[in-house]
This record gives C-alpha cells, structure tokens and sequence, in this order.
C-alpha cells in the first residue's frame, strides 16, 4: 500500500499464520532462551502447560503478518517507535494467529512535508480470539518520490 491508501479508521487484517514448535525453539534459542520457550519437557510442567513464544516472537509475528499486506511497495523506511506493547495471553505452540490493525491517523509532518506518518493499533488474536498482542506503532514514507499527498 501506498502512503496516500492509508485513513484513519482503516482495517486491516492477515492470517493466520500457526505457530510450530521449530518456530518457537528456534527463535528463542537465539533470542530469549528461557526454559519457557526452549525446553519442552520442563516446559509441559510449567505454569502455561506447554511452550510459550517469546513476546519478541510475537510481535515479529504480527510484522511478518503485515508487511505483506500494507507495506510491501510502500513508501515505509523506518518507525520512531512503539507507545506500548502488552501480551495479555501467551502464544502456544499450534495456535493460527491473526493480525487485526485499526489505522489511527494519518498525516504529513508539518517540519518535513515529504514525511508521512501512520500511527497505527496492531493487535493479534490466536484462533479461540484471545487477544496474544497489543502494540501502538508509528511508521514513517518517505514521499520523496511519490510526493506528498494532498491535504
């Protein structure tokens, strides 16, 4: 999608993608190797019955989710940041994730007008619509080459 397809109120919606327990292994044992996402046997004994993703899996989940669907061919190069990220459920190994995004706004920077800005909510769900995600982002075009869109 093209900077100037964004609007505040927008929906946007991908997946599912299911969770595999070389996905989950295989992430946290280069990026957070607790025993929670790691060791399956101790993991089965734990408090969440089984292995969990890491939260950082999680949320690179919901960005292999979008990225194909909103920002592919776009104009984005970068984000200042995330407001927040919660985790309200783990993700467990054979959940179908899906990603629900609500654009928030929508505009030009008012100091570099070939900057766009989308500030958007991305939450993920897994298949029983337990919320497994929360995240504010904010993402930056480049409309250096497209131009800026209208206001």
């Amino acid at each position: 999608m093209k900077f100037r397809d964004f609007h505040a109120g927008q929906i946007i919606d991908a997946g599912p993608y299911r969770v595999t327990e070389d996905d989950v292994v295989g992430f946290a044992s280069r990026w957070d190797p607790q025993w929670f996402h790691t060791d399956p046997a101790r993991a089965a004994h734990g408090p969440f019955g089984g292995l969990i993703a890491s939260g950082m899996h999680t949320l690179a989940i919901a960005m292999h989710l979008l990225v194909p669907v909103a920002l592919v061919g776009s104009e984005s190069y970068a984000s200042p940041g995330l407001a927040y990220v919660k985790w309200p459920n783990p993700v467990h190994v054979g959940d179908a994730l899906r990603l629900h995004v609500e654009v928030l706004e929508v505009r030009c920077s008012q100091k570099r007008p070939t900057l766009g800005i989308v500030r958007w909510r991305w939450q993920l769900f897994n298949q029983r619509d337990e919320k497994t995600l929360e995240t504010e982002a904010t993402s930056l075009f480049d409309l250096t080459t497209s131009g800026a869109p209208d206001s």
